[in-house]
């Protein structure tokens, strides 16, 4: 909302559009604009080779792991399905099956029931406490 204000108080007409990256006007810059923007921040700061677009990938790593909704994250990217961000980053969850289990003993245990392991090789048992 800045910088439609200004370019309001320039008496330009602003669009709209929800860019990320946009001219003073609203207006798409060129995404080779950007990327080369982009590649001289990186190479300045002498951090390793990293693509613009990696950036995208490790938003969307750092939320599935932080345990955001695979929906949010969905929308956050722009996919048309969760299927899609699903199969894209699910390499990145192999822990997430053990975490629903955990969580789901942890809800028999708060309504009374407990888990007791038989033995090493066999299904747990639930019983009531």
């Amino acid at each position: 909302t800045e910088r439609m204000d200004q370019c309001v108080d320039l008496g330009a007409n602003w669009s709209e559009n929800n860019y990320v990256f946009c001219h003073p006007n609203g207006g798409p810059l060129s995404p080779d604009t950007v990327t080369h923007a982009f590649n001289r921040l990186v190479k300045r700061t002498e951090i390793p080779h990293v693509r613009f677009h990696d950036l995208r990938h490790t938003h969307a790593t750092l939320m599935l792991k932080q345990g955001v909704n695979p929906k949010i994250v969905c929308e956050r990217l722009g996919h048309s399905s969760v299927t899609i961000t699903m199969d894209t980053y699910s390499h990145v969850l192999p822990g997430m099956q053990e975490q629903a289990a955990l969580a789901f003993e942890a809800g028999l245990e708060g309504i009374g029931l407990e888990v007791k392991p038989e033995s090493e090789y066999s299904v747990q048992s639930v019983t009531k406490r």
